[in-house]
């Protein structure tokens, strides 16, 4: 991918005024390699981008008109990346190249400081970078010393979210297929002084025995943790939410949101419409109020869905 200048990123659409916005679905189809984009109703939907390897998170970036995406690759050859590019798929570039990752999967921007955090499967880390893929760092290494990549599903880093007022991260190790062996993990973003990503002693276990944890969401405002479980019912194959003020000592149960999907993947919530935004690998976008409630199917057998973000993006004058 070529190098793009300053002046080719910077869409007219900023001087757009806020009220000329449109709610728009941005979704990753991994079986095919692509990413399509739609109205929130289904509707309008198109194929932006082209010949990605595997993509697996996708973020958008409405202020600078960017998308990201993670490219999982082929696990054994160390060849996940990151890349970028405007919200219709122009200007496409590479930002975290081949090496540097190896299975990236779940993506979170986190604007207040400038960083796309990660989570690297096979790589067994928690990792993030800046915007245009500078600095990358390994903030969690679930390794404990085992060569990469990694084969001990219980080591795999999946989902992640932020939450960058309390300066925390939150991820999922998923664990072997249906093996009730998945669980969901918290720890302040800076490591310690004197601490490793390695041996840092913060990482608090949020839940365990879970079928497999995916894909996370935080609702800050109501202090909620969402994700998607894709393993066997009946508390695989859902959506969950609970309370991030928890007393996770006494290991509460969290709230099954939705069942029946088919192995459920992505996760996006649009706060302003009270709804959620979910993908499973048979092909299905579904929305829903954010408390379950009023599912609906928006598009089907559309290739095997992994990541979805949701953005009021600017319109047509």
């Amino acid at each position: 991918m070529k190098n793009i200048t300053e002046t080719q990123i910077l869409p007219a659409v900023r001087t757009t005024r806020a009220k000329d916005t449109i709610g728009r679905l941005f979704f990753l189809e991994a079986s095919g390699g692509r990413i399509h984009s739609a109205n929130a109703d289904g509707s309008d939907r198109k194929v932006i981008v082209t010949g990605c390897r595997i993509p697996d998170g996708i973020v958008v970036d409405v202020d600078a008109g960017h998308i990201y995406w993670t490219n999982m690759g082929v696990p054994y050859r160390n060849d996940g990346s990151i890349e970028r590019a405007d919200l219709d798929g122009q200007n496409r570039v590479t930002i975290v190249n081949e090496g540097a990752t190896f299975t990236p999967k779940q993506l979170h921007l986190e604007k207040k400081s400038g960083k796309l955090y990660w989570c690297d499967r096979e790589g067994m880390r928690v990792m993030r970078a800046n915007l245009d893929g500078s600095e990358i760092e390994t903030l969690v290494d679930t390794s404990k010393g085992d060569a990469r990549p990694g084969t001990d599903l219980t080591k795999w880093c999946v989902g992640i979210t932020v939450d960058p007022d309390r300066g925390q991260i939150y991820w999922t190790q998923k664990g072997p297929d249906d093996a009730g062996k998945g669980r969901i993990f918290r720890a302040k973003i800076d490591i310690s002084k004197g601490e490793t990503a390695a041996n840092r002693t913060d990482i608090e276990v949020l839940f365990d025995g879970l079928p497999e944890p995916i894909d996370l969401e935080l609702d800050l405002r109501n202090r909620f943790l969402y994700w998607t479980d894709r393993g066997d019912p009946p508390r695989g194959n859902t959506v969950n939410r609970a309370s991030l003020d928890a007393d996770f000592n006494k290991h509460p149960a969290s709230d099954i949101l939705l069942t029946h999907l088919m192995e459920g993947i992505g996760i996006a919530l649009d706060f302003k419409g009270d709804r959620m935004f979910l993908t499973d690998l048979a092909g299905t976008i579904y929305s829903a109020e954010l408390d379950g409630s009023e599912k609906k199917p928006l598009l089907v057998a559309q290739g095997n869905l992994t990541g979805i973000a949701y953005a009021e993006i600017p319109g047509s004058r």
